[in-house]
């Protein structure tokens, strides 16, 4: 088995390719729709890096894998979807909770469906499945969103936004549905207790400090050296530091036009009449006016 990794600088998004070498099957793990926020404009090139790479090794596409529904990027599943159909899209079963407070937050159309039907497959955890020569398991590692959900292939774990690298920590709980308790469940009780030398790939790299890109480390460097986490870290120390760190984070850049699409199974909204696309963008849904603080009403 090998595995490619394709960066994302705009979002600090990790892309990974896993195939068999010999067999040619391959499933792609968290693909990236370019989008630029101000002039509103999606383009498709970190995807056709990932298809190029694909069609130039011959590769048998089965999976377009998520890890969860993401919040910094859209996804670009339904493009590589449209070079290979026969993929499926697949996504941990509990998307559906996702997916139902979404429904609300943006004020979705009431045949919005809840049950996950966007996606080709909902994955079970604990089972087995297969890509051709290639399998792997399902750990649903909830924290940064109900949905998140683990890949192991062999000795390999795709984390998503569930473990970043060591001088990284973990992924952050503020958002709906979200926990930091779920988190350390999910890090302490699962992914620490997978085999010493299981190699972590991340779903993100913010290259702290200014370093260099890494995207991989193993589960006992994680348990040793993780600044949010490690082995030794107590319930009660990784909930206190995680929610007091996660009230000094600004959200997202992409949340919004993210997160519609992505429950969406990476579906842009339908065009309206003229044409056009639109995105959806509430304001102060998090954060409601405060008591005492200046409101203005614009009529």
């Amino acid at each position: 088995m090998e595995i490619k990794h394709f960066f994302d600088n705009r979002t600090w998004t990790l892309t990974y390719v896993v195939w068999d070498p010999d067999t040619k099957d391959a499933v792609v793990i968290d693909p990236v729709l370019d989008y630029e926020p101000a002039a509103s404009k999606t383009w498709t090139e970190s995807v056709e890096e990932v298809v190029k790479f694909l069609k130039d090794n011959d590769l048998k596409l089965h999976y377009i894998l998520e890890t969860h529904a993401h919040a910094d990027h859209l996804s670009g599943a339904r493009v590589i979807k449209s070079v290979f159909p026969d993929a499926k899209l697949a996504v941990g079963k509990r998307i559906t909770d996702v997916q139902k407070v979404f429904k609300g937050v943006f004020d979705l159309p009431e045949d919005f469906p809840t049950d996950g039907r966007q996606f080709d497959q909902l994955f079970d955890e604990g089972q087995t499945y297969k890509a051709g020569s290639l399998e792997f398991d399902v750990i649903f590692t909830p924290g940064h969103t109900p949905a998140c959900t683990t890949l192991r292939f062999e000795d390999n774990v795709f984390t998503g936004d569930a473990l970043f690298m060591p001088d990284g920590g973990t992924g952050r709980c503020d958002f709906p549905g979200g926990s930091a308790t779920d988190m350390y469940h999910s890090i302490h009780n699962k992914l620490y207790s997978l085999p010493e030398d299981t190699k972590v790939w991340v779903g993100h790299d913010y290259q702290p400090n200014g370093r260099e890109l890494q995207y991989m480390a193993t589960i006992g460097e994680q348990k040793e050296k993780n600044v949010a986490l490690r082995a030794s870290t107590t319930e009660k120390e990784f909930v206190e530091w995680r929610e007091a760190r996660d009230k000094t984070l600004s959200a997202p850049k992409l949340l919004f036009q993210s997160v519609q699409v992505n429950v969406d199974a990476g579906r842009l909204p339908e065009p309206k009449a003229n044409k056009v696309r639109y995105l959806k963008i509430p304001i102060n849904v998090f954060r409601p006016p405060q008591e005492g603080e200046m409101t203005i009403d614009l009529v």
